[in-house]
């Protein structure tokens, strides 16, 4: 057993026997037999390594496994690279860049807007011209009617 087995199990053990309650034994004795188990020992066993640590006889012990691979940290646990600080160089080559961003933009805007007046202009002529056509033919019409 590990020592952090060997003390949780001792914990166990201790709440096993002076525990406030029947089930808070029982889930402690339960758990202590957990721990025994992945151990390669039984209850009576490991409780006796416990208050004996040494072994009784050389041969009983269980040959140790060897420590499991250390696990590989995740990325948000990655130590963060150091900050470089900013230069002026780079201040102007951003404001530059948006600079030239809102120029284009401004232009790309300006021509929509001509595109759009000359459609609206266009649209305009052909509606005076309808509406010109429609005040020929009722002038034309009052024409008649008043011929006597």
């Amino acid at each position: 057993m590990t020592p952090a087995e060997r003390d949780r199990f001792e914990k166990c053990l201790a709440l096993a026997a002076r525990g406030a309650t029947a089930g808070e034994r029982d889930a402690a004795r339960a758990a202590a037999e957990r721990i025994a188990t992945g151990a390669g020992l039984t209850l009576a066993e490991a409780a006796a390594g416990v208050r004996d640590p040494r072994p009784s006889r050389a041969g009983t012990e269980q040959p140790r496994r060897p420590p499991p691979d250390p696990r590989r940290p995740f990325a948000w646990a990655q130590p963060k690279e150091p900050v470089k600080p900013i230069t002026i160089e780079e201040l102007l080559r951003q404001k530059a860049g948006t600079e030239a961003w809102k120029k284009r933009a401004a232009a790309s805007a300006e021509r929509r807007l001509k595109r759009e007046r000359a459609e609206q202009e266009a649209y305009e002529v052909q509606q005076r011209a309808r509406q010109a056509e429609r005040d020929r033919e009722w002038a034309a019409a009052k024409a008649r009617r008043n011929v006597p």
